[in-house]
């Protein structure tokens, strides 16, 4: 009783800055929530998480520039040519991912749109050919690195032999310019073996006419003569039934074409003939997209890569 009269004296002296129903309910918020009584916190504590998170990471982002920047500076100082080496894998990469990036984005917009290969412009048909001999060769090193302690020595063969197993990424300037001229030099290498065995099989052709236009067309080419477009075209019958239809082609005729189109010639005569069936469909595909566009407008690069 003496306890509770003291209560209300104090509530009676207090006024109605505190009632006894504002009491009692605030305790029961604060034991309901587990907090205990105390002094109430600093507001530098509760900061916006947003504001914390932007702060944290352009931290993170100025020292990675930082450090990033005095490694860059010490291997050109102290490793120049394993530098080289560094700064072109690093721009490989980044070149390989920005093309990993666009041809997704070709991928999805072909879905979206319900559009074929052979209906994509020129340059997005160009650039998923090339993006897909980069990811087969990718995944070849890939494969031949699986068994253990490979990677060494697959490391060792791409520095040896960068031009047969590294994309064009990952080649210096100096070596995409001599890897262009060894490319040419292959195609002109195949060209005469190309035209032996047009020769020989000239006999076996039916039409008097086409025989005489196939033998001047060779003619030609042997003297370094460029033929005329309709002196090719005149020959198309020619090279649709037999003797120079792909399936009736000798092996050796089909392993001196794919040498020509930069493809491997060691595998058997009826892949070989797949794939040249294959690759001179793409070929056409862009001819005639390449039309669409205009030769005028492609790049000075372009023209090299074709």
């Amino acid at each position: 009783m003496a306890l509770s009269r003291v209560c209300w004296a104090r509530s009676a002296v207090w006024g109605s800055a505190v009632t006894p129903g504002h009491f009692v309910t605030r305790r029961l918020q604060l034991g309901r929530s587990g907090l205990a009584w105390g002094a109430p916190r600093s507001s530098k504590l509760h900061l916006s998480p947003k504001a914390d998170v932007k702060n944290l990471m352009s931290y993170v982002v100025t020292k990675t520039k930082a450090i990033n920047g005095k490694y860059h500076r010490f291997l050109g100082r102290h490793f120049p040519r394993f530098y080289v080496l560094y700064t072109i894998f690093m721009k490989g990469l980044q070149m390989l991912w920005a093309d990993a990036k666009k041809a997704r984005r070709i991928k999805t917009n072909m879905w979206k749109h319900n559009i074929k290969f052979h209906q994509l412009p020129y340059r997005e048909m160009e650039h998923l050919r090339q993006f897909r001999q980069d990811v087969t060769k990718c995944l070849f090193l890939g494969i031949i690195s699986i068994p253990p302690f490979a990677n060494y020595l697959v490391f060792l063969l791409m520095y040896l032999f960068p031009r047969q197993l590294l994309i064009r990424h990952f080649w210096t300037p100096k070596q995409q310019t001599d890897f262009l001229d060894i490319y040419h030099a292959f195609r002109k290498q195949s060209h005469p073996e190309i035209i032996s065995y047009l020769e020989k099989v000239i006999p076996l052709i039916s039409d008097a006419g086409l025989r005489w236009r196939l033998t001047d067309l060779c003619t030609k080419i042997q003297r370094g003569t460029h033929p005329a477009i309709h002196d090719i075209l005149a020959l198309r019958e020619c090279f649709s039934n037999h003797p120079l239809g792909m399936n009736q082609l000798q092996a050796l005729h089909v392993k001196a074409l794919s040498r020509a189109m930069l493809l491997t010639s060691y595998l058997p005569p009826p892949l070989l003939r797949h794939r040249l069936k294959t690759h001179t469909t793409v070929i056409h595909q862009l001819d005639q997209a390449l039309a669409k566009l205009g030769i005028g407008q492609l790049t000075t690069q372009e023209v090299k890569s074709r």
